[in-house]
């Protein structure tokens, strides 16, 4: 017996961590294992098993989006990628105009691997950019070159894989002497459909942790990171992207709709290690060490490693959170709308009308300070 409540919840997202890499990239703090060979048969039965035992606990009518993640999920190759599509279809359906992403490096997009994919029913890329300099790619540890995300978009393209998504990350060390207005201009010339960018954070348990620990690299400063943010929003919103949420920008009708089922509460599976799920009550984590997680289906046992029942406290933190972290925004009530009057006057959230409605958004310069806007109306909840 499973150590969770079923709840027979229906979902219509899915995520699947896929954990493996080519090398730890010096920021990474995710779930990964670096492997010379990826064990792709292994994993697929393993991603089937948790399939089997999530099975005694959700429905899935049709799925309107699936997220290959990862670690580094086009290192399955073409042929695992078809095998892990077939391998889900056979337990969940995706509708009609299914949203299907997979998070591909640019030197696994070879002309070979986009058909395949467009064949076993990917419609989107996530490609890992994150730089257009050489001297930082190798300083983050990628295992391509500035000229290869070029040619990974061409080959996309001519694949007829047209929709597309580019990975960013900006406020890098000062020291690196990066040119990040020349990265945005070399983003846009790709004309995605989609940029995603984030702001370097430097966690303990990286290299890039170690090198801070023995004093080989300085974050950059508050004032560089938010030049960086504000020059994006304005360089990309000139160039017709919408910036959707705190991360993201898209042309209009571009938006990433997995990503943007996140942020509206909406429940999903996750399944691998360190995926998380929602049914709606209870957030829930995988195991994160692929093995761990690996030897657990193998058992026949849940993979889970921990859940969270959401409280009304919860609850009304994350209402403010998402509501805030994108353009959407969010209704406020009477006591809400008096105690953010102080954050319109400095400008960091503005009200709109939306179906005849006041709403309250963050504009960019609140997107910075978000923590600290959510954190405030969320004391401001728990003293009411």
């Amino acid at each position: 017996m499973n150590d969770l409540t079923p709840h027979s919840r229906s979902y219509r997202h899915l995520y699947v961590h896929v954990p493996f890499c080519a090398r730890r990239c010096s920021y990474c703090d995710f779930s990964i294992a670096v492997r010379r060979v990826v064990p792709v048969h292994a994993f697929l039965r393993a991603v089937e098993q948790e399939l089997a035992i999530r099975g005694r606990e959700y429905v899935v009518t049709a799925l309107d989006t699936l997220y290959l993640g990862g670690g580094t999920p086009s290192l399955l190759g073409a042929d695992g990628i078809r095998q892990l599509l077939d391998r889900l279809r056979s337990v969940m359906s995706l509708s009609a105009n299914a949203e299907v992403t997979l998070e591909a490096n640019p030197e696994d997009i070879t002309a070979n691997a986009v058909r395949a994919w467009r064949e076993s029913g990917i419609t989107r890329l996530s490609i890992g950019v994150q730089s257009f300099h050489d001297a930082v790619l190798r300083w983050m540890h990628r295992v391509h070159d500035a000229r290869a995300a070029d040619r990974a978009v061409q080959t996309a393209r001519d694949g007829g894989l047209n929709a597309f998504s580019l990975d960013l990350i900006f406020a890098v060390p000062d020291a690196l002497q990066r040119d990040w207005a020349r990265d945005l201009d070399a983003a846009l010339a790709l004309a995605p459909d989609h940029i995603s960018l984030y702001g370097l954070t430097i966690e303990p348990h990286t290299p890039l942790g170690r090198w801070r620990a023995r004093g080989a690299v300085s974050e950059t400063s508050e004032e560089r990171y938010e030049q960086e943010f504000l020059l994006a929003n304005d360089r990309l919103a000139a160039a017709g992207y919408e910036h959707y949420e705190v991360s993201n920008f898209a042309r209009p009708g571009r938006r990433a709709a997995h990503n943007s089922a996140y942020w509206t509460g909406a429940p999903y599976l996750g399944v691998g290690p360190s995926a998380h799920g929602f049914d709606g009550d209870v957030r829930r984590w995988n195991i994160s060490a692929y093995a761990a997680w690996q030897r657990a289906t193998e058992a026949g046992a849940d993979p889970v490693e921990g859940r969270e029942v959401l409280t009304t406290q919860n609850r009304a933190a994350e209402r403010i959170y998402l509501g805030l972290r994108t353009r959407d925004g969010m209704s406020l009530s009477d006591e809400e709308t008096r105690a953010v009057a102080s954050w319109v006057n400095a400008g960091w959230i503005e009200w709109f009308e939306s179906a005849g409605k006041l709403r309250a958004r963050c504009t960019p310069m609140g997107w910075l300070r978000l923590d600290r806007l959510a954190a405030d109306l969320t004391a401001l909840q728990s003293d009411g």
